[in-house]
């Protein structure tokens, strides 16, 4: 069309100058090479040098001019970039995450295959490597910079930019052998390099690298410079954030110390008053575990070491009763006992084998010991368990003279009430009032002995069996005397002699005899009791625990009174019933076989029977009374009772003024 321009037709007459072809092109941000289009058409088309040199002139403003806006479009980029970091920068609260996004926003804006930061070390002198973006080198990531070493060592030490576009051909730094190797490891070429700096002082170095030759220009060493400055203070704003972290921890441990310190004292204080209003109110060792449970938590045993019985408590208020024979883990685990001996030796709490442990002792004499397990003390808690330590030692103290002034009059009392010519009962029963006994109930007498064992502490234990029983105990020739309320001399016996057993820590002896019938009885009752305990030493039967019933024909013997019938039939009962049901003469063959002296053919011979009848039923005795019916104990005492049931039969009078004749048998 006639008068309009196009870029390929460069100039009219009313345009010779083409200029809009060059607006054109810069409105269009066409490239270099475009611009020289109109040139080459106007001198194709044969213009003249004028209209050709003003082409010229109109290219080169208009490639300054597309400069420049490339330039300003650049600034622009970079000054928005560089505001969109440091918006970002002030949002990071993490010294980590600041590192991190410096290096990788480096990156980004001078399109570099690398960044990475160093940080300085005041301590070592030089800087470290400590965040990377596009690295693949091991070494290289843990590289360190000594002072004016290598390119990064001479920014930190000038403080300004460096920039090279080959570090290995570029003298101005000092090479050493390792950064050299980490850097060709890398395959790092072109390096750029700006100070970190904050409040005035270097802090680091910030990196830009290609793994190819390239010249940095101003702009990008003035963009890495403009970054540096706002991540610098994007650092310094994480450091503060940091020590304000650290300084708000600090503060809450303080104050979750001090809550602590304050709880502490404020339980040092209630246990305080509670122990002092036990030892006022009379409380015992009881009271304490359960004061001492609810004001420190966990579960807190006592361990008297007098009566070898512990007591237990938790937080919960259950108290346990007590337990005789001492607690296991203090007995027996070598570290627990290595803590009593050291809280015993320096008079302070100790903590071993899971627990904290306190002894109680008066005088360097331990009395007891007190054992907290699940919870952890602190010096305060510590100075408490102390505490209700000395408060146990007092109480048990205490106990221990009111238990000895009560032995004593106990032991009196059953003095008296086993001498020939006793008291007036009225007056023995007024005293056994007093110590909350009855003399009238029916009473079971031990007489025990053990060799070997700590007199002391068998008394102490014998004490202890009849202040919980409301029995008495005493001493008579070398010998514990125990009268215990009860009507079962076998049961009450086996008993006592497990819990003396215990404190003598070996076999006790006991001979036990009862019941009684009245005061007057006692005296009658020791002696049947005293002598049942000679009965075992002779038998040799040292440990064990018999009545007379116990001992068959000896203790027939020893009993006041001798139940015959009892005896007959308890050792020839199963015979007797036996020839009661089938009509047999087992009974008649035993008294024969021993008549003869143990002879089968004179035995045959007075029952007038073949000798096989007479083994025969020989063997069915042994399968009723026991294979063992000839061993000489035994036999002994088959004979006698055959003795006494011939007697009975004919009628002789055994039984004094319980009537003649047999009584009737089960």
């Amino acid at each position: 069309m006639d008068g309009e321009l196009t870029p390929e037709d460069p100039g009219t007459a009313e345009d010779p100058s083409g200029q809009e072809v060059f607006l054109e092109l810069l409105l269009r941000d066409a490239a270099t090479v475009e611009y020289e289009r109109p040139v080459l058409r106007a001198r194709a088309r044969g213009a003249s040098q004028e209209e050709v040199a003003e082409l010229e002139r109109a290219k080169l403003t208009a490639l300054r001019v597309r400069t420049v806006m490339r330039d300003r479009r650049r600034r622009e980029y970079e000054l928005s970039a560089l505001f969109e970091t440091a918006n970002d920068l002030a949002g990071m609260r993490s010294l980590d995450q600041v590192l991190h996004a410096i290096v990788e926003r480096a990156r980004n804006l001078l399109g570099t295959d690398t960044a990475y930061l160093t940080l300085s070390d005041p301590e070592r002198g030089g800087t470290a490597m400590r965040v990377t973006s596009g690295s693949v080198s091991a070494s290289f990531q843990q590289l360190w910079l000594e002072p004016a070493k290598g390119l990064g060592g001479l920014v930190a030490t000038t403080a300004l930019p460096y920039v090279t576009a080959n570090y290995f051909d570029d003298p101005r730094f000092t090479h050493t052998e390792d950064i050299d190797h980490a850097v060709r490891e890398e395959g790092l070429v072109a390096i750029l390099g700006v100070p970190l700096k904050m409040n005035g002082r270097d802090v680091g170095v910030l990196f830009a690298a290609n793994r190819r030759e390239r010249p940095f220009a101003h702009s990008e060493v003035a963009l890495l410079s403009s970054l540096a400055t706002h991540a610098a203070i994007a650092i310094d704003n994480a450091n503060l954030i940091a020590d304000t972290r650290r300084a708000l921890d600090e503060l809450h441990t303080a104050n979750e110390r001090l809550q602590r310190h304050t709880a502490a004292v404020e339980r040092s204080a209630e246990a305080h008053d509670r122990l002092g209003d036990l030892v006022l109110s009379g409380g015992g060792v009881r009271e304490v575990a359960a004061a001492l449970a609810e004001v420190l938590g966990g579960s807190v045993l006592i361990h008297d070491r007098n009566t070898d019985v512990s007591v237990t408590a938790s937080r919960s208020g259950a108290v346990g009763e007590p337990v005789p024979g001492g607690d296991p883990a203090v007995s027996e685990e070598a570290e627990l006992a290595e803590a009593v001996r050291a809280s015993l030796s320096g008079g302070r709490a100790e903590h071993g084998a899971g627990a904290w442990v306190a002894v109680a002792a008066a005088g360097g004499e331990p009395l007891g010991t007190l054992v907290l397990r699940g919870v952890e003390l602190g010096s305060t808690d510590q100075r408490v368990l102390e505490r209700a330590a000395m408060v146990t030692a007092l109480l048990l103290l205490i106990r221990r003279s009111v238990s000895e002034a009560e032995h004593r009059v106990r032991g009196d009392l059953l003095d008296e009430l086993l001498e020939p010519l006793a008291r007036d009962p009225v007056s023995l029963r007024r005293r056994a009032s007093l110590l909350h006994a009855d003399l009238d109930e029916p009473h079971v007498v031990v007489v025990a002995e053990a060799d070997g064992a700590d007199p002391g502490r068998l008394r102490s234990a014998a004490t202890h069996v009849a202040e919980t029983t409301g029995g008495l105990a005493g001493s008579r020739s070398g010998r514990l005397v125990l009268a215990l309320p009860g009507s079962d001399p076998s049961g009450t016996g086996r008993r006592v002699a497990s819990e003396l057993s215990t404190a003598a820590n070996g076999p006790v002896t006991a001979g036990v005899a009862g019941p009684t019938d009245g005061p007057g009885a006692f005296r009658s009752t020791f002696t049947e009791a005293f002598r049942c305990l000679q009965t075992l030493r002779a038998l040799g039967r040292e440990g064990d625990v018999a009545t007379s019933a116990d001992l068959g024909f000896s203790g027939l013997l020893l009993g006041q009174d001798r139940d015959v019938p009892g005896f007959v039939h308890g050792t020839l009962g199963p015979l007797l019933d036996y020839d009661r049901r089938r009509g047999t003469l087992l009974v008649d063959t035993l008294h024969a076989y021993f008549g003869a002296g143990g002879n089968l053919s004179r035995a045959k011979d007075r029952l007038h029977v073949h000798v096989n009848t007479v083994a025969q039923r020989l063997e069915r005795i042994g399968q009723l009374i026991g294979s063992d019916w000839q061993q000489p104990d035994r036999a002994l005492e088959l004979q006698l009772a055959l003795h006494l049931n011939g007697l009975l039969d004919q009628g002789v009078d055994l039984f004094g003024d319980q009537g003649g004749g047999r009584p009737e048998q089960g």
